[in-house]
């Protein structure tokens, strides 16, 4: 007799974060994610003992594709300081899968202490990373840290700013706002 194949735990989590991206926490069932799985949801109980559960795996493994894989990447690539802000950037907010986890998760933080607490260990371990970075051409700790939060500020900004830009397409205002924080020269 063949064993049933289970669907593995990290499918769940997967399917679990797209889901919080796409609808928030609540979107997030048991039923949901079994049926887009296509699966019973009794698999479900063999990896996790509730939704909670799942939960905080979800958030374990967000912060660790969204930190420590992005900062192993950027160790692994090296370069120049610049170049480092630049990837990690790139790496975490302007692809199709960690950004909106992340944005949905800075949502969820506005109603949940213990996710709130998650995101603030992660954008404190982010800081320090630019703080670093910047750190390597910048030698005033007050302009360092100001680089570093408006760094920040446009990378998560910009996802809920509407506002145009006097004609100029959003892209090369953003690289002129990158040239500036990153003190390279105007092209």
């Amino acid at each position: 007799m063949v064993g049933t194949t289970r669907t593995p735990r990290d499918r769940w989590v997967e399917e679990g974060l797209h889901l919080l991206a796409d609808g928030g926490p609540d979107a997030v069932r048991i039923e949901v994610l079994a049926k887009r799985l296509g699966v019973t949801k009794g698999g479900f109980y063999g990896f996790f003992a509730d939704r909670d559960a799942l939960l905080r795996t979800m958030l374990d493994s967000w912060e660790r594709q969204s930190v420590d894989d992005v900062i192993e990447n950027i160790e692994t690539h090296g370069g120049d300081p610049k170049a480092k802000i630049h990837l990690a950037g790139v790496l975490t907010f302007s692809n199709d899968h960690l950004l909106p986890i992340d944005l949905a998760i800075r949502d969820w933080a506005r109603r949940d202490e213990d996710v709130a607490a998650r995101l603030r260990r992660v954008d404190n371990r982010r800081m320090d990373l630019l703080r670093e970075a910047i750190g390597g051409f910048c030698s005033d700790p007050d302009e360092v840290e100001a680089r570093s939060l408006i760094a920040f500020c446009v990378a998560i900004g910009e996802h809920f700013l509407a506002a145009d830009h006097g004609g100029r397409p959003r892209a090369e205002v953003l690289a002129r706002a990158a040239d500036l924080i990153l003190d390279r020269p105007g092209t």
